[in-house]
């Protein structure tokens, strides 16, 4: 009896080769690439990021308000109970814009664009003051913010117009009236409230939708300096908006005063690290931090979640963006590319605004985090927002077809399913 020899055994084997370097990201990639390709990858990538953001923001609500809810109403769960009951109300919402058709949202655009304008007109007459700013409507038990309504009016409205001038665009009178008017007494209606935050969002709102329909670049810089001329000399005739302004840079310089809500934001994101202090954990909540569960709530959720989280919230927003910008990109219906548009640079920007106050390199303006602050003012037009884009993603030709053929596939598996039960 003969053996074989060890070495002929290992010369015969064939022979294992290391994979080269940077093959599992070359194969990573591909794979998110066909991953992305698929009809259905826009749907999805709206769908989950925003209920995943919607659910950070549930959670963060609650344990950024609880001290301030345990002290004032001697319940921990007060506020956030206001705003489950808010996502309650929202998601039927969102759930119905996503299927509405489209014709009638843009019937829906002149009645809503009117309904704002009368909403802010009446809080200029008749609004509550609240933190200094006289933007909010008392309607029985419930304060309502118009401003944020308007916000969702205007997109649909401007889209609305500018669907129906598609043809005419290249016409700066077109181009201009009646959105630009229009825009400009919504917002005027908005700084007689002393908003200068949500009046901000609005004039990027006006500056989003002219770059989408092909504005000259010489239109922009006059709008920015026009702008920036006008927010320069509002801020100045408000001393303590003025003093906001001009200590945003060094917050430590007046801590005990217009300091005072910034430098604590930076002390509660500071002490977050990596990966935060955990849920429930923050101490800058426990009265040191203003607004904790509004506008400073991204504060909180850096010193709970750490960079990651804060990370994490951001990337939720961009992935929102690029899934909506890709639907503008491909429809073929000039509404839906510019509501789109206008809906990203809505909630973008205001993102970018908020977290960029909480960090100190913008002044304290007062511009809540959209899905994830306190306010069901501001929830509400942001989920319906949403669903509008998601139901425009949900209508793309490739991704009709395969929600059609997944219906059918469905529909034909339990026929299959009962036919073999009733055969038995």
């Amino acid at each position: 009896m003969t053996t074989a020899n060890p070495e002929d055994v290992a010369t015969d084997a064939p022979a294992r080769t290391r994979p080269p370097l940077g093959s599992g990201i070359a194969s990573g990639w591909r794979s998110l690439r066909e991953a992305l390709d698929k009809p259905l990858a826009s749907y999805y990538l709206l769908l989950g990021s925003s209920a995943l953001l919607l659910t950070i923001g549930v959670i963060m609500v609650l344990s950024a308000s609880s001290v301030r809810s345990y002290v004032i109403y001697d319940d921990s769960y007060a506020v956030v109970k206001r705003q489950l009951m808010w996502v309650v109300l929202g998601l039927p919402a969102a759930w119905v814009a996503s299927r509405i058709p489209v014709r009638h949202v843009r019937r829906l655009a002149y009645p809503g664009f009117l309904v704002a304008l009368v909403l802010l007109g009446l809080v200029a007459r008749f609004g509550v003051l609240i933190n200094g700013n006289k933007n909010w409507l008392a309607l029985g038990p419930v304060n309502i913010q118009p401003a944020e309504i308007a916000k969702l009016a205007i997109v649909l409205w401007a889209a609305n117009i500018y669907a129906h001038k598609e043809r005419r665009l290249r016409e700066l009178h077109h181009l201009l009236v009646p959105v630009v008017p229009g825009l400009f007494a919504v917002i005027g209606l908005v700084l007689v409230g002393r908003d200068l935050g949500t009046a901000m969002v609005l004039a990027a709102i006006l500056l989003g939708m002219l770059w989408v329909v092909g504005a000259p670049l010489r239109l922009f810089g006059l709008s920015l300096s026009v702008l920036g001329v006008a927010a320069v000399a509002l801020a100045a005739t408000d001393p303590e908006r003025l003093e906001r302004i001009t200590h945003f840079t060094d917050p430590f310089k007046d801590y005990t005063d217009a300091g005072w809500q910034p430098a604590h934001g930076l002390y509660a994101l500071s002490s977050g690290g990596w990966f935060g202090q955990g849920i429930g954990a923050s101490t800058q909540k426990w009265g040191d931090l203003p607004e904790a569960h509004t506008d400073y709530i991204f504060a909180v959720l850096g010193e709970e979640l750490g960079l990651v989280g804060t990370l994490l919230v951001i990337g939720l927003f961009f992935t929102i963006a690029y899934a909506a910008i890709r639907v503008a990109h491909s429809t073929e219906d000039p509404f839906v590319r510019y509501a789109t548009f206008g809906i990203v640079v809505w909630l973008l920007g205001q993102m970018m605004i908020n977290v960029g106050m909480v960090l100190a390199v913008l002044p304290v303006i007062g511009i809540p985090l959209p899905i994830v602050s306190y306010g069901g003012s501001a929830l509400m037009p942001s989920l319906v927002a949403l669903g509008l884009v998601i139901g425009f993603a949900r209508r793309e030709p490739e991704a009709a077809a395969a929600l059609a053929a997944r219906r059918r596939n469905r529909s034909a598996g339990l026929s299959a399913s009962a036919s073999s039960t009733t055969g038995r």
